[in-house]
């Protein structure tokens, strides 16, 4: 499991090299006709910061997602460089927090339950050189789920970790993912 995990990870690590930061960062959103409009809040530093109600959960949206800058950072264990995120105020504020999040259901490794959900269908998510790393969040899953198809496009919950620093796992992981309905 470990093997096919770094795998895919350099793999990973590779396509962001070969396609570049800048390449998708600044594309726009095919997928997404009409957005819908997120509520802000301003916080006291003047950093506008996603607005989670009073005992509710918030919504996760792959705009806030984008709030990270990437800095390349030699590892030597793997030899390579890779793509050290720093996340921005508003995503930040969300870690820790339960969110929800809809997107499209990538399977990644079936036998070992690991899935991740995507801004992007399969042939243009972030493993195909379609987006970046902000464009995928792994989903930790609660306790059993059942299997999902490529391309399913469902909304999950759970709380946010942020990932800075180990290479192995996803920037962004949902704890205790459950299938939601808002």
């Amino acid at each position: 499991m470990l093997r096919k995990l770094f795998f895919v990870v350099v793999g990973i690590l590779v396509s962001v090299g070969t396609f570049g930061f800048i390449h998708w960062k600044n594309q726009p959103d095919p997928v997404v006709k009409a957005k819908r409009i997120q509520p802000w809040v301003e916080s006291e530093s003047l950093v506008l910061l996603p607005q989670v109600p009073e005992g509710g959960i918030a919504e996760l949206t792959w705009m806030t997602l984008t709030d990270v800058s990437y800095k390349q950072v030699y590892v030597p264990e793997l030899d390579q460089y890779y793509w050290k995120p720093t996340f921005g105020a508003s995503v930040k504020y969300l870690e820790g927090r339960e969110v929800f999040i809809t997107g499209y259901v990538i399977p990644v490794e079936v036998d070992e339950n690991f899935y991740v959900v995507s801004r992007y269908p399969y042939a243009n998510c972030y493993f195909c050189g379609g987006g970046g790393p902000e464009s995928v969040v792994d989903l930790r899953f609660a306790g059993k789920n059942r299997a999902y198809r490529t391309d399913e496009r469902l909304t999950f919950k759970g709380k946010l970790k942020l990932n800075a620093n180990d290479v192995y796992q996803m920037n962004y992981i949902l704890e205790n993912a459950v299938e939601y309905k808002p």
